[in-house]
């Protein structure tokens, strides 16, 4: 069974190893998560977990959402995504409660979240442009991207030139993290580096299928 939970960023630190190294963690709220469903190739084509995460209050969710939820006696979620299974996953039944337990002994993990939204950025924030030169001649142009295209031939931009535009509140994963600790009183996994959204965003934390 591929391992897999759901969760939330709590934030950012740093620990030392023994030879005064600072490494750089994030801590992550991994569940608990409620088995909602469990998808089978017979009913529904393909073998998946389906996770609830964060109770909602009866009253902000839908009637289809606490019906789907009553049926495991669970509390309608906030935050509900599946994990795709290559075979069912004899093991675990609806209604289950997982917890951060299920990392322990896996050595790395894909962590799927939305970026940090940035809006409408120019070219040198969104693309990483050097600018123009902030010397003589140059009159408020020092941010601009300069040309974007021919003029003769063919007249016109060409696509897929980079330009300004909206960046960021983008789904994003980074792959094969480190676990460096598992908090099973806290319910809190640390691993090495960073990983996409802001402090509180919900996030999809699985175990990484990459090879060393």
């Amino acid at each position: 069974m591929r391992v897999g939970l759901l969760g939330r960023k709590v934030g950012m630190t740093q620990i030392y190893e023994p030879d005064g190294t600072a490494v750089p963690i994030t801590v992550l709220e991994c569940g608990p998560c409620t088995v909602l469903q469990i998808r089978t190739a017979e009913r529904d084509g393909y073998h998946a977990l389906q996770l609830g995460f964060d109770d909602k209050k009866r009253k902000s969710a839908s009637k289809a959402e606490r019906g789907h939820c009553k049926k495991v006696d669970a509390e309608p979620k906030r935050f509900v995504r599946e994990f795709r299974q290559e075979a069912p996953a004899a093991d675990i039944k609806e209604g289950q409660t997982l917890t951060v337990d299920v990392f322990n002994g896996i050595a790395g993990v894909d962590v799927t979240g939305t970026s940090k939204g940035r809006g409408f950025t120019g070219a040198m924030k969104r693309h990483g442009f050097k600018g123009l030169r902030a010397t003589h001649g140059v009159k408020r142009m020092h941010r601009h991207p300069g040309s974007s295209g021919p003029s003769a031939d063919p007249s016109r931009t060409r696509k897929g030139i980079r330009k300004p535009g909206h960046h960021g509140a983008a789904r994003i994963t980074v792959r094969n993290l480190k676990v460096v600790r598992v908090d099973a009183d806290k319910n809190l996994l640390l691993v090495r580096g960073a990983v996409p959204g802001a402090d509180g965003g919900y996030l999809i934390i699985s175990q990484t299928n990459v090879v060393g």
